[in-house]
């Protein structure tokens, strides 16, 4: 197995617990730990990357063929969807929606993951006080 083929078995088998949660129970606990951790390793693997193949480094994959252009509309989707459902519940806590919403536009899940950190930590002062 190449590093490129563990890494990708790594990311099915890390998300296989919350997946079947959300099937089993319908509803994970959130916590705005997790999703700050989960956005700092994130953002620190993503460092790799960039580094390595410059800050346009994902384009070729996503127009070298049909399956590249796929997995880019599935990206550009699932953001979209995701923030259909972190906005309302960001502007109810008073987060700064127009400039974290660009934010994601523009880096995808390495502004989105911190985005529902800060609304989770938000959230959980919101009913301590």
């Amino acid at each position: 197995m190449t590093t490129l083929e563990i890494l990708f078995f790594l990311g099915a088998v890390g998300a296989a617990p919350a997946i079947l949660l959300l099937a089993l129970r319908g509803r994970v606990q959130e916590s705005w730990g997790i999703a700050a951790a989960l956005g700092a390793a994130f953002i620190a693997f993503s460092a790799i990357p960039i580094t390595q193949e410059g800050y346009l480094g994902f384009l070729p994959n996503h127009t070298q063929d049909l399956w590249g252009t796929q997995v880019w509309y599935d990206l550009i989707i699932c953001v979209v969807i995701s923030l259909i459902f972190i906005v309302p519940r960001a502007k109810a806590v008073g987060m700064r929606v127009p400039l974290w919403v660009i934010a994601v536009g523009l880096t995808a899940s390495l502004s989105l993951l911190p985005m529902v950190a800060r609304l989770f930590w938000l959230e959980s002062r919101a009913k301590a006080a």
